[in-house]
């Protein structure tokens, strides 16, 4: 949600004046299409289906290049935002865009250290890994 309101924000403004802003658009476009299809995999379970993917792998350099890529945006997104504007609603969506463009590298960047942990497969129970289901 957060990343669609930093498109979304910024595609109502004249951002294709200012090439910093195309960047933007991408890096947030792009990452928002890519975690709907991480979801929806996740929500249909077809993760299971291809088990041959290392996925706890997988999600960890998303997220671990997401967080880059968005720290980028955000600062180009921060940067660009001119004050003295003389349309004052460019100004206040863009000055929201970056605001939301850092709290989504945040997220991000929760979600590599999330995604680090399960990948490592630390914090689970080492009794429960040893278990074998014979049924």
């Amino acid at each position: 949600v957060l990343g669609l309101l930093v498109w979304a924000l910024i595609a109502d403004t004249t951002y294709h004046l200012h090439a910093a802003y195309g960047w933007v658009m991408f890096v947030s476009i792009f990452f928002w299409i890519v975690t709907v299809l991480f979801f929806v995999t996740y929500l249909l379970q077809l993760q299971l289906k291809f088990y041959v993917i290392p996925w706890p792998l997988v999600l960890m350099i998303f997220n671990a290049t997401a967080t880059v890529l968005y720290i980028t945006a955000f600062v180009t997104c921060a940067a660009a935002v001119q004050p003295t504007s003389w349309r004052q609603w460019d100004y206040n969506r863009r000055a929201a865009a970056s605001f939301f463009a850092c709290l989504v590298m945040i997220a991000y960047g929760v979600s590599t250290f999330f995604s680090f942990r399960a990948w490592k497969g630390l914090g689970t129970n080492a009794a429960t890994s040893q278990v074998t289901d014979h049924a």
